[in-house]
């Protein structure tokens, strides 16, 4: 067959139409998919699959187009047909209104993926490959302390050198107008594996401060170094020989002239900021240090064996404040999840009372004594001082900014409540207990997609923290994807909030049998989630039972009544007037 024929053949037979249709086509399937399928989460081989088989698709309707023509008796062979009969060829009218369609629907994929880029920087949705980090807006007066490599030879020397990164830390933290990350999130690029951008990009920071510690003998000397984190460019640097006479005075002593100078470098200002001293003694940091490591890991056995650590510091050091506010912390968290509220709800006042008589400019204290008050003693005004006053005094704590966040929304000031977990996260972005209760937020809102991927992203930080399938469970059966939930409730780690998700989850699913039994174990292991219990009831929508919990819940002081005002699962309640009484009964400050 001639070239000229051949290609005259390829138009006779509709080809080039059926190949320019199918490659349209293909493109918005493409397109389509590269919005979809991030939403629902699929591994990047489902797209992979997916675009191998549209190419193979275009093959094989080539092949067809050649070899089968459509005509007014059904599918024949081409071959089958004569020559001289023409093909029934394309209306060209509708060839042309299918592209103008085409068009149209191009065009609205552009638009929606343009305004969904700028809307997810907008509120700081969460990137993928960001483990919990927001693609936060970056400001150039921020700063992420790594922690200063230990370069003595002695791994006992680790201590000093993690110390002296804390104490640059919390010395920073006092410069009101410098963005600091907090320890958790900073601490996490200790093994220097990444690039300064990719940190700075993690962490939402322009600069990073590293370095090096080195003792020898009576002396140490440590060299300091700002990095511009989208380049690696060293922006400042300082030496510093010291005899080590007291340690603690020497690492106090170079985390303000470390502040004093990157003030200067970075703020223009040349006001000295001081640090707060923690303690004086080496054991007891070291303590400290074990108890803070459990405590992050947020799960009832952990924040057990973190008390343990802070009593030894607290033994060694008994005017150890920082160890005071974060054992109240966790005897706050024990007495929630255990129902042992009468002994460690009044250990955790108790220490929150010492931190605060201790150390008075330590936002850590108030921030501890304010959230006993709200949190467990329901004294909303006291505690909300006490938090605001925790701010204050460090408006970038990730304690302060964690906690204040955490009871706003139990007021029903949703958008104020947001706003302050968004701040929460940029202070300290790699932290579990911010992101979780970020998507806890957004929960309560109703922004079921961004709760479910911010929520998903604290279950990566800390995977055994308690309670860190909730929100995932939830938010599927609000979105009516029972089977999602019923996984999600299988990987709660914590047995107690396993039982409520998988009674919710259950239900949710239509199987009643499996429901029953999941409420029974929860009622009968019922540990201080009586109000779990009452939620289950308003989602099965057995009013009475319902309400018999949520008094049960009132009587016993379950804090998860805080949530009354803006829990989604009590919605078919709402108009009962028992539950306007519940409401009264609670003592919410009344707002604007």
């Amino acid at each position: 067959m001639k070239i000229s024929n051949f290609f005259a053949e390829l138009k006779r037979r509709n080809v080039y139409k059926v190949a320019i249709t199918y490659a349209v086509v293909a493109w918005l399937l493409v397109q389509a998919a590269s919005i979809l399928l991030p939403t629902f989460e699929a591994p990047t081989w489902v797209m992979k699959t997916f675009v191998v088989f549209l190419a193979l698709g275009f093959v094989i309707s080539v092949m067809i187009s050649w070899a089968f023509e459509a005509t007014p008796e059904g599918l024949k062979r081409t071959k089958d047909i004569s020559p001289d009969t023409p093909l029934p060829s394309w209306n060209p009218r509708k060839f042309a209104t299918f592209i103008v369609v085409v068009a149209v629907m191009a065009t609205g994929l552009f638009a929606y993926q343009f305004l969904r880029s700028g809307s997810l920087r907008d509120v700081g949705q969460i990137e993928e490959g960001r483990p919990g980090g927001a693609s936060l807006p970056i400001s150039q007066k921020s700063i992420a302390v790594l922690p200063l490599l230990n370069e003595s030879g002695d791994p006992k020397d680790e201590y000093f050198s993690d110390g002296l990164s804390e104490e640059l830390i919390a010395a920073l933290a006092q410069i009101r107008e410098l963005k600091v990350i907090g320890r958790s999130s900073s601490f996490r690029f200790k093994e220097r594996k990444e690039e300064p951008k990719t940190i700075g990009e993690k962490l939402g920071v322009a600069t990073l401060l590293e370095g090096t510690v080195r003792k020898q003998g009576e002396r140490v000397r440590i060299v300091a170094e700002l990095i511009n984190a989208a380049d690696g460019i060293e922006l400042w640097t300082r030496t510093f020989d010291r005899e080590l006479k007291d340690i603690f005075a020497v690492q106090q002593e170079i985390a303000a002239a470390v502040a004093s100078s990157l003030k200067t470098t970075l703020l223009g200002s040349e006001q000295a900021s001081s640090a707060n001293p923690a303690t004086k003694n080496t054991e007891a940091h070291n303590a400290y240090l074990l108890g803070h490591y459990y405590f992050q890991r947020r799960n009832l056995e952990d924040y057990r064996k973190a008390v343990s650590h802070y009593d030894e510091a607290i033994r060694l050091d008994p005017n150890y404040a920082l160890a005071y506010a974060e054992r109240s912390e966790a005897w706050t968290l024990i007495g929630d999840l255990t129902g042992e509220v009468k002994t460690a709800w009044a250990t955790a006042r108790e220490d929150g009372e010492k931190a605060v008589a201790i150390a008075p400019g330590l936002a850590e204290a108030h921030a501890a004594l304010g959230w006993v008050h709200f949190f467990t003693e329901w004294k909303f005004a006291e505690g909300l001082s006490e938090l605001k006053r925790a701010k204050e005094l460090s408006p970038t704590n990730p304690t302060a900014n964690d906690l204040l966040a955490r009871v706003i929304v139990y007021l029903g000031k949703l958008d104020e409540a947001e706003e302050q977990a968004r701040q929460a996260v940029e202070s300290d972005p790699l932290a579990f207990p911010a992101q979780n209760n970020l998507g806890r937020v957004l929960w309560f809102e109703g922004k079921l997609d961004e709760a479910d991927a911010i929520a998903r992203k604290a279950a990566e930080l800390q995977p055994t923290a308690a309670s860190s399938r909730r929100w995932q469970v939830l938010v599927a059966i609000q979105r009516g994807d029972s089977e999602t939930a019923l996984r999600e409730a299988q990987l709660e780690p914590d047995e107690s909030y396993r039982r409520f998700e998988l009674a919710v989850a259950q239900f949710a699913r239509g199987d009643r049998k499996a429901a029953d039994a999941a409420l029974a174990d929860l009622i009968a292991h019922d540990q201080g989630l009586d109000y779990q219990v009452a939620q289950v009831y308003a989602v099965r929508g057995e009013k009475e039972k319902a309400f018999e919990w949520l008094q049960i819940a009132f009587d016993n002081h379950d804090t998860g009544m805080l949530a009354l005002l803006v829990d989604p699962l009590l919605h078919g309640l709402r108009d009962d007037p028992r539950y306007k009484a519940l409401v009264a009964k609670m003592k919410f400050p009344a707002t604007p």
